[in-house]
């Protein structure tokens, strides 16, 4: 059988299978076992595949996929979160677009304590959107910095994807959450910088509204309880990892344990608290791990019919400029962004995308920060990103999707923006690793 044949049943099988609604984890299952069957000769080709999951799940590389979901658990349970929310609404005083401007903060520090976009919006839209309904936010400024900023979990570390991305692609996953430091600051800003313009053009859809002056001293009293003790628990994670005291795994367990004491010195930790926990990152944990098992042997067996190869020829025989095929894959992304969650864009295509990125002399770092870019692009992009539906599950009563769809719209402008920089300005990812000990 030829390469291209083989490619074309792998993965038409794939799709088929995904479109008739069978979950990700069972899809790439399917489609291994049958594959492993016919094309690594049978039953050794199935013993085969047993042991590449078994060696692909015994690896320290993925302990930090559990313990960061671990971090957001806690700090969603315990009410770690909404605290500071608060503390950072003290700083905001009135100015235009308080709410909204309050709703990135948020979503930037949600995104370096949880990792999960859904939870931030699912978090962001339900404590902040009702307080902008009653104070008469428009639509397009109560529901559009929510579903930006919640995104930004996939662009500020500790990243579920970025990590997920690490292993799928066997790249250097302390590198990739350095990397996506300052693209995640890019994209807040330019949020931020689209909130005050157009709440000053057009002031009606952020009216203004009286704020009771804080005390600075209430103001130093939240920052010192609420935020500094956040931010040493970013340090745990980030700063660890730059200064080279820790590796990825290292940094994941020290930011779980830091996250558990800072829930019980607020007393805020109980039986309660911890089991729903465990038990919610278990249960995220086990699904992440039976799909990231298939996405590796599906990878393997790619490379084995010689369908990598002969898609890496195929590509570089066009003949087109190979910055044209970085953003072709990109736009790919975005497009399969509007249609599919993210986990299975990345399993589908990065063992596609990587090798030929690695052959056309691009750094794949570089590419995995736009990757995730683009990744966060198309989970607010309509007509079905999976940011869009948590927010129609939080909004206000009578919230229609078009509602949703046209708020996202200008952030999803900013991200499209924060993507050109960053493909044009390579330093921006590339820098930051440099500095790394």
């Amino acid at each position: 059988m030829e390469w291209w044949e083989a490619f074309l049943l792998i993965m038409g099988s794939l799709f088929f299978l995904m479109f008739i609604g069978m979950p990700v984890a069972f899809t790439f299952l399917v489609v291994n076992v049958v594959g492993a069957y016919f094309f690594f000769g049978g039953l050794p080709g199935m013993l085969q595949l047993v042991i590449q999951i078994s060696a692909s799940l015994s690896t320290f590389t993925l302990v930090p996929v559990a313990l960061f979901l671990v971090m957001g658990e806690i700090m969603f349970h315990s009410g770690i979160g909404v605290n500071l929310l608060d503390a950072l609404d003290k700083w905001f005083g009135s100015i235009k677009g308080r709410l909204a401007l309050l709703a990135v903060g948020g979503g930037v520090l949600f995104a370096a304590l949880t990792g999960n976009s859904m939870g931030s919006v699912a978090l962001l839209g339900s404590s902040l959107v009702p307080e902008m309904e009653k104070r008469g936010y428009g639509k397009p400024m109560s529901l559009g910095p929510i579903l930006g900023s919640g995104g930004l979990a996939i662009m500020v570390p500790p990243s579920g994807l970025a990590v997920l991305l690490g292993v799928i692609a066997e790249l250097s996953i302390g590198q990739i959450l350095i990397a996506i430091i300052l693209p995640g600051i890019i994209m807040a800003i330019l949020y931020a910088i689209y909130i005050v313009g157009r709440c000053t053009i057009d002031p009606k859809v952020a009216p203004a509204f009286a704020v009771e002056p804080v005390p600075l001293s209430e103001k130093l009293y939240a920052t010192v309880v609420h935020i500094l003790p956040v931010s040493f628990i970013i340090f745990m994670v980030v700063g660890v990892i730059f200064l080279g005291f820790a590796t990825p795994s290292e940094s994941a367990a020290s930011g779980a344990l830091g996250t558990f004491l800072l829930a019980c010195f607020q007393r805020r930790m109980n039986w309660n608290v911890f089991k729903k926990a465990m038990i919610g990152s278990l249960e995220i944990s086990v699904m992440l791990l039976m799909i990231i098992s298939g996405a590796l042997a599906f990878t393997q067996m790619l490379a084995f019919t010689g369908a990598t190869v002969g898609l890496i020829k195929m590509v570089l025989s066009f003949g087109t400029s190979p910055f044209i095929l970085i953003v072709l894959m990109l736009i790919t992304v975005i497009l399969l962004g509007m249609v599919m969650s993210p986990v299975p864009i990345m399993l589908v295509t990065l063992p596609v995308f990587i090798p030929i990125v690695e052959q056309l002399g691009f750094d794949p770092i570089w590419f995995a920060v736009l990757f995730l870019i683009a990744i966060e692009t198309g989970t607010t992009s309509p007509p079905f990103g999976a940011s869009l539906f948590v927010m129609k599950g939080v909004a206000p009563k009578g919230t229609t999707m078009p509602e949703i769809y046209r708020a996202a719209i200008p952030f999803l402008i900013c991200d499209a923006i924060a993507l050109i920089i960053v493909l044009f300005f390579p330093i921006i990812v590339l820098g930051p690793m440099g500095w790394m000990f």
